[in-house]
């Protein structure tokens, strides 16, 4: 199979990998984890485990001279009953930080979802192999990044010559949670999910916490944020705890307060923003719980809507509206105490006017050309002049940085 190179099989070990906060050993090789195994533990839910296991943002990352590279995968692939096919995951390929190829690997396992009936059947498959020739003959710094919404099992890493780690560039690291949108739902690809865009215009190295379905204020996911180290830190609250109908407002002030507390522990000083939802009609003043259109899935297409009641608010039922008043006034009062604490409006990265433009596919999820456009106002926003992340802000922090534990890293 290999006999027009030369190949050298590199293991994969952590320091070749980026954006991930575990490595797990498993039969065929390892598979990258967006949460520590502790935080795992303590939560059995299927939907978390899909999505954390999911490797948006997670790159190989490596310094070479190959001209061929080969990466053997092991795919889980999903297909939804009723439901036309969905394109494979797609891989791309950077070379010294200018996309230059993107791939997809057959074969693979395949996890079937039946939404109607609430059922998933889990069928395993080959691995495959993802390849990339005619690099350039000279040292590089060669990205791989692996689907955002495949979970994926590294099995093996073959060059036509040798490879290492990529020295520390000095680049500050952002670490960002959310929901299924920050996690990249109907991206074009791994690098064009909105957080992917904004970190590489704003120059940093993204840990993306972005979980579908599972952006739900839980403690663990504050703790892992708390032991990650980071230089700028953001979250995307609201339209999971909606859709899920999880809390009400009772319980969401407290939450949020006690999941910046927690963030606060291992980070005291570091830039922090809030985001507010972004602009999402079918939950801006209806409650939810959210659902599947099961009208729309007959005719084979996948759309969501609200099934709550406007009224409901006055019981303490959170709509976007509700979410985005209590967190400006939270984000307010703490910021009292807190300098380095800061708020942004969601609907400023996409609102009422891009909705009547871009509209939402599904009632729910940006498409790729909406991931774009939240990724270069974020970082016109937030990275830019007077934003929450300029350097100039760093360089205040810099004096009162926490220092990190020790042994911990993102990978």
């Amino acid at each position: 199979m290999h006999t027009e190179h030369d190949w050298i099989t590199t293991p994969i070990t952590a320091d070749l990998l980026r954006g991930a906060l575990d490595l797990e050993r498993t039969e065929h090789g390892v598979l990258p984890h967006r949460l520590p195994a502790r935080a795992r533990a303590q939560c059995a839910d299927g939907q978390l485990a899909m999505a954390e296991s999911q490797p948006s943002g997670v790159r190989l990352v490596f310094r070479t001279r190959a001209t061929a590279v080969e990466l053997d995968t092991l795919p889980t692939k999903r297909v939804y009953a009723g439901v036309p096919p969905r394109p494979d995951g797609v891989y791309e390929l950077l070379v010294d930080g200018r996309l230059t190829g993107r791939a997809t690997v057959p074969g693979g396992n395949t996890l079937t979802i039946d939404m109607a009936a609430g059922r998933a059947e889990h069928r395993p498959g080959p691995v495959g192999t993802l390849r990339f020739t005619g690099l350039p003959d000279r040292v590089k710094d060669v990205e791989i990044w692996l689907p955002y919404d495949e979970t994926t099992e590294l099995v093996a890493l073959r060059t036509d010559a040798p490879v290492e780690p990529v020295p520390d560039r000095g680049r500050r690291v952002w670490l960002h949670h959310g929901s299924s949108i920050s996690h990249g739902s109907n991206a074009a690809g791994p690098t064009s999910t909105w957080p992917a865009l904004a970190a590489s215009l704003g120059g940093v190295e993204l840990v993306n916490l972005g979980l579908g379905g599972s952006a739900l204020l839980d403690p663990f996911t504050a703790r892992a944020m708390r032991d990650t180290p980071a230089d700028l830190i953001s979250l995307k609250i609201g339209i999971n705890l909606v859709n899920t109908d999880l809390m009400r407002l009772r319980a969401f002030t407290p939450a949020v307060h006690g999941f910046l507390d927690t963030i606060r522990e291992g980070h005291p000083a570091t830039p922090l923003l809030v985001v507010s939802p972004l602009y999402c009609p079918i939950h801006e003043d209806t409650p939810g719980p959210g659902a599947f259109d099961l009208g729309a899935l007959s005719a084979g297409e996948l759309r969501f809507r609200a099934t709550g009641d406007p009224a409901e608010r006055a019981a303490g039922k959170l709509t976007l509206g509700v979410i985005r008043e209590e967190l400006s006034r939270i984000v307010e009062q703490r910021a009292a105490d807190d300098p380095h604490l800061h708020y942004l409006d969601g609907r400023a990265l996409y609102g009422e006017a891009d909705f009547a433009e871009l509209p939402l596919p599904d009632q729910l999820h940006p498409d790729a050309a909406a991931h774009r456009r939240i990724g270069e106002r974020f970082a016109g926003l937030v990275f830019g002049a007077d934003g929450a992340f300029t350097d100039r802000t760093a360089r205040n922090r810099a004096a009162s940085r926490h220092p990190r534990p020790a042994g911990q890293r993102p990978l």
